[in-house]
């Protein structure tokens, strides 16, 4: 990874593998790993989900109703950001705790439980870190996201599946009689 850039605001993307808080001195920043870089952000974590949910046009708590309704999933609930792009992040701890980080679930390529009770993982860039959590927490949520990512895949194949079906059936007309649109 490459050394830590100052930057004011920020919004996930399909590069971020994960968002970590940092103390200095009494308030909260965020340290934001993406693919090839790290950046420094004054905003905590749980702020820079928010308005990440915000950006690609939900709020946070509409993503958390959404994976409520779609899994039945209630605490420490994974968060598809963008559904769309697969942009799917889980917490570590509750988000309502400071210690807590947001993991990118599609970038993780491997995990095992390390001699201090936390978990290693690798991510597909190569990048290796410890998590504060332990190996079947961090299973538990894997298994959550990945519930979750199935759940929109299956709702996105069964709106095409209905949208083909319709096509189908409409009757076709000549080329002079489409309706002006």
């Amino acid at each position: 990874m490459k050394k830590d850039s100052f930057i004011e605001e920020y919004e996930v993307t399909p590069y971020t593998l994960l968002i970590k808080p940092v103390q200095y001195g009494k308030k909260t920043y965020s340290q934001i790993f993406e693919w090839e870089g790290e950046y420094i952000c004054p905003h905590k974590p749980m702020d820079i989900i928010k308005r990440s949910c915000e950006y690609y046009g939900s709020s946070y708590e509409g993503r958390k109703e959404g994976t409520r309704h779609l899994t039945g999933i209630t605490h420490k609930s994974p968060i598809a950001v963008d559904p769309v792009c697969s942009i799917l992040f889980f917490p570590t701890t509750s988000p309502v705790r400071s210690e807590c980080m947001w993991v990118a679930y599609d970038h993780i390529m491997s995990r095992t439980k390390n001699h201090y009770g936390d978990t290693d993982v690798v991510f597909r860039n190569g990048w290796k870190t410890s998590l504060p959590l332990s190996s079947s927490s961090l299973d538990n949520q894997l298994y959550r996201t990945a519930l979750l990512k199935n759940r929109y895949v299956q709702r996105i194949a069964e709106t095409e599946r209905k949208f083909l079906y319709v096509n189908r059936s409409i009757p076709k007309t000549k080329e002079h009689e489409k309706p002006f649109v």
